[in-house]
């Protein structure tokens, strides 16, 4: 965990960005005229993806120093931006999230079975408590099988969410203040709690694979893979 890594500037850009990213998914769903889509749930729980692609000043967070010294002490000398998602939980009413893998969503979702772990970066925006519902992983020794492949994941009825098996008895529950930056291997199985504060729980999700990720086939490229680091060197910038 980097504490307080992204206060000031980016972490104000992160917050303000959360609230738009929140709007468009209720609007979303008011034109369907439904209350949730996939694993979001209106009120409850929020997942908002690629939003680089919609707002590029987001671009200044992903593509920092400071992001780059994060994949160059984690993922080593390469490294290339996936995915971005805001993670929203309701006062009072959000919703857990199932023990899960990261990869396993890939692969739940038509990615590739057999892709190396990547990076996910897990920034609260503000501080993440277990009353709030922060993020409880299980360490790779208490999850036989995890670091060496992904886990089986069905999707649960209800919440839509893809999960595998995880023990509670033996999660770490890792409470973190706002602006930290929370980074973990997409093998790591983790799952989050129910909010049970007044107040909604904020995260925003970065996440840079070692190398370029396609589809089953080899052709079609997952995601993004947008150069960060090559040869250890910061090669992209917002």
């Amino acid at each position: 965990m980097f504490e307080h890594a992204l206060e000031g500037p980016l972490l104000e850009l992160l917050r303000e960005q959360c609230a738009r990213f929140v709007a468009a998914e209720d609007a979303r769903m008011d034109r369907l005229g439904v209350d949730s889509i996939g694993i979001t749930h209106r009120g409850s729980r929020y997942f908002a993806n690629e939003c680089q692609k919609v707002e590029p000043a987001l671009r200044r967070m992903l593509f920092s120093p400071l992001m780059a010294d994060v994949c160059r002490a984690t993922l080593g000398q390469y490294a290339y931006f996936f995915l971005d998602q805001f993670v929203v939980k309701g006062s009072e009413s959000g919703l857990p999230f199932s023990w899960h893998q990261d990869s396993g969503y890939v692969v739940g979702n038509g990615g590739p079975p057999d892709h190396p772990p990547y990076l996910t970066c897990w920034c609260p925006l503000d501080d993440a408590t277990a009353e709030n519902g922060t993020v409880r992983v299980l360490p790779f020794s208490e999850a036989p099988g995890s670091r060496e492949g992904i886990l089986a994941h069905r999707r649960q009825p209800g919440t839509n969410d893809l999960a595998c098996a995880g023990d509670d008895a033996k999660a770490v529950t890792v409470e973190a203040p706002a602006g930290s930056i929370v980074a973990f291997s997409s093998r790591l199985v983790h799952a989050t709690g129910a909010n049970r504060t007044d107040r909604v729980r904020r995260v925003y999700l970065a996440q840079y694979t070692p190398a370029p990720m396609f589809d089953p086939g080899g052709v079609k490229l997952r995601r993004n893979a947008i150069p960060l680091l090559r040869g250890g060197e910061r090669v992209a910038s917002a």
